[in-house]
């Protein structure tokens, strides 16, 4: 039967689309071919980056391909973010994410990259922040701390301006009607340092970069920040049972991929970084740091970038924040 003009193009066109599709699946397929390269927008040492090379370390393995580590530190994980949306979207470039992609661009509306546009991959874990005060503090818990911030604003450090941390002490100094004040710095190490050295009266931080100070009883902490209390910290108790529930917030530290990245290489991606997370060397290093592992698909963390963006724009906006 001779096919009819009609017919004849459908033809065309069904093997233009099977063309079109062809190397984007040959590709995840055959991916990865090469070393994979995670940017870590921070310096080395934090919570974030051991986070970022703990998984490097573990999905390379399962991937049977080795990834490499870059930290781009700077402008408030700028540089970073930045660089890697520049990056092919073709599975070979990866983000080691957190919070900030969900804030940083009510800080700063005209940047040269979209913080929200990134593929998701997989929030890692989540991260409460905590508020810690010396071993001898007078305060003894939150409470104490709250009535004596009524009477006399403390100082309190954050690892920086329009960081979470800083975002949550907003809140909590509006919620004691009272004028902390917050002094910014560039790396939470630095705040812990001089809150040893007793210059601060406390700092509000995320838990990996205290959980050891807390444990070995030269730091105590307050409150955190999650919807329940930590396994790393079981006796410091939670915002909302102290009836601070609106202003729990629970960073993450994960992964995150140019916008584009072949759904297909995501999913890899995603059943590697939550197996990682299972693993017993991983699960172990992930405890110690106070940081807690999630089973998640790249959905959840795409539909929480995009849900703490609208609630933390609306902080940035009531408290005019500024980025440094």
């Amino acid at each position: 039967m001779t096919a009819t003009p009609a017919l004849r193009r459908r033809s065309l066109l069904g093997l233009a689309a099977a063309g079109l599709c062809a190397p984007g699946l040959a590709r995840a397929q055959g991916w990865p071919e090469r070393t994979i390269r995670l940017i870590v927008p921070v310096a080395p040492g934090g919570s974030q980056d051991i986070v970022a090379r703990l998984s490097a370390r573990a999905i390379g393995e399962a991937l049977g391909q080795s990834i490499t580590v870059e930290n781009l530190p700077g402008g408030g994980s700028n540089i970073g973010y930045a660089a890697a949306a520049r990056a092919a979207a073709d599975g070979y470039t990866l983000l080691a994410g957190s919070d900030t992609l969900s804030i940083t661009g009510a800080l700063t509306p005209r940047l040269a990259y979209d913080p929200l546009g990134f593929a998701a991959v997989h929030r890692t874990v989540r991260v409460p922040q905590i508020l810690v005060v010396r071993a001898d503090h007078p305060a003894k818990d939150f409470a104490e701390w709250f009535a004596a911030s009524r009477r006399e604003p403390p100082a309190v450090g954050t690892p920086g301006n329009g960081s979470l941390a800083h975002l949550l002490l907003e809140q909590l100094s509006r919620a004691a009607d009272s004028a902390w004040t917050h002094v910014p710095y560039r790396g939470g190490a630095l705040a812990v340092n001089d809150l040893m050295a007793g210059q601060l009266q406390g700092v509000m931080i995320n838990i990996g970069a205290v959980t050891d100070h807390v444990r070995g009883g030269r730091l105590r902490g307050l409150v955190v920040s999650a919807d329940a209390r930590t396994a790393a910290l079981p006796e410091v108790p939670t915002l909302g049972e102290l009836g601070l529930g609106a202003i729990t917030s629970v960073g993450w530290h994960g992964l995150v991929a140019p916008a584009g990245t072949d759904p297909a290489i995501i999913a890899r991606l995603n059943a590697a970084s939550r197996a990682a997370a299972k693993r017993p060397d991983v699960a172990e290093r992930f405890a110690s740091l106070g940081v807690e592992p999630t089973d998640e698909g790249p959905e959840v963390l795409a539909a929480a970038i995009r849900d703490d963006a609208a609630r933390y724009a609306e902080v940035v906006r009531r408290f005019n924040i500024r980025a440094e």
